[in-house]
């Protein structure tokens, strides 16, 4: 079969496995989240072994360590997926969900209720464990989802796949609800992307290629986020113990993910008493550091920052650090390199925190806490399917509610227009 015909197959599989959620209720859909879970736990050894054959072509074609971090699918990874799963099934079911309800002057009653988008095209990269996440979200909210990963995850996520399916067919749901696509073939995307009649949207979620490809090619509209330049800024009225705890969190504890911080402000108040010790911290702990001509005044033997690793993304253990004059000047410059991603504030001083939230036009701004925490389940959404950077239609971690819209709804007693 063609890639095109492959793709149409699943599109129109994926569409009439739609119209069957819309009618279904909350418990039947918690009943497939939870025997999803399970199966994934029986099935532990079965999913290790497949994703063993991932992680060994993946060592011979010279990944990096991030990128095979991601791929890598053990014991306490596949237990986090199953305990994603249930708490997703625990979340409120957003389907249905009356949002208003007023009385016009002629009696109609008109209100707005959730529903679903319909078909999501998924399209992401390296991390089998995405394939689980977005699953469980689609369905929850009442989405049939088509998820197109990456080649170098083809055997994790065919298990993972086929898992799903047979839970969703044994829970009385339609298995086409969620397919993954069986072949690596990089047409698939372009197929995909083109299918406006069958899917609604689209969502990439991987490196920022992989992304502006799709945005600049889709005839589908594009939920996306490029990439993720994060900055947590040390004001000057900091706690300095707490802000060496946050910046190592959000530098180190993942470096490779789009919320760990690329670039680091510190006050010029507090930079002599807090770049040594920091950037110390930080080299023991492997991280290149490349500084601004201040930082590099303020810790003797560090590398000069260049133009362009202001706005880079290094998804690695490399950070910029830039001495600012003021809050003034962090925002300026938050402003001017910014993704839109996540930004984080240290400071005790209450109006400048609330200016820092005010003022930074990013999707999840902290105040005395790590960028890390720009996570759907960190924030209390269960899972995420993607953090979104653009405002349309959502903003930030994507979670059950964010994959739905809200349709109106008329209610008459035989009212006509005059």
């Amino acid at each position: 079969m063609s890639i095109e015909n492959l793709m149409a197959a699943m599109a129109g599989d994926a569409r009439t496995a739609s119209r069957s959620l819309r009618r279904l209720g909350s418990a039947p859909k918690d009943a497939a989240l939870e025997l999803m879970a399970k199966r994934l736990m029986e099935r532990m050894d079965n999913i290790a072994r497949e994703n063993e054959k991932d992680l060994e072509k993946a060592a011979g074609s010279g990944l990096s360590g991030a990128m095979i971090d991601r791929l890598t699918l053990d014991a306490a990874t596949i237990r986090q997926m199953a305990e994603g799963l249930k708490e997703v099934a625990a979340l409120p079911d957003p389907v249905g969900a009356v949002t208003g309800m007023w009385k016009r002057p002629n009696g109609l009653q008109v209100g707005r209720v959730r529903i679903p988008l319909g078909v999501i095209g998924f399209i992401y990269e390296s991390r089998p464990n995405v394939t689980v996440d977005a699953a469980a979200l689609c369905l929850k909210s009442g989405n049939a989802v088509i998820l197109k990963g990456g080649s170098e995850a083809i055997h994790s996520n065919m298990i993972l796949g086929d898992i799903l399916s047979e839970s969703l067919r044994d829970s009385g749901i339609p298995e086409k609800a969620v397919q993954v696509v069986p072949v690596t073939d990089r047409e698939v995307v372009n197929v995909l992307i083109s299918l406006e009649d069958h899917i609604d949207i689209i969502i990439p979620r991987g490196g920022e290629g992989l992304i502006r490809f799709v945005t600049a090619h889709s005839r589908v509209p594009v939920l996306k986020h490029y990439k993720g330049v994060c900055h947590v800024y040390v004001d000057r009225f900091a706690d300095l113990d707490m802000a060496e705890e946050i910046c190592f969190n959000a530098k180190v504890q993942r470096p490779g993910v789009c919320n760990a911080m690329e670039t680091l402000l510190v006050h010029e108040a507090v930079s002599r008493e807090f770049l040594p010790r920091m950037l110390e911290r930080f080299r023991k702990a492997g991280v290149e550091i490349r500084g601004c001509p201040m930082t590099m005044e303020r810790v003797p033997g560090t590398a000069p920052a260049s133009d362009e690793d202001w706005p880079a993304e290094f998804l690695d253990l490399i950070l910029a650090v830039k001495v600012v004059s003021s809050l003034d000047d962090a925002l300026d410059h938050i402003e001017t390199y910014s993704s839109s991603h996540t930004e984080a504030i240290v400071t005790s001083d209450y109006a400048r925190s609330r200016r820092f939230l005010e003022e930074v036009d990013s999707s999840v701004v902290l105040v005395n806490a790590s960028t890390r925490f720009n996570d759907g389940n960190q924030l209390g959404l269960g899972a995420e399917i993607g953090i979104n950077t653009s405002k349309l239609h959502a903003f930030g971690p994507m979670g059950l509610e964010e994959l739905t819209t809200t349709k109106f709804i008329v209610l008459g007693q035989g009212q006509v227009r005059t």
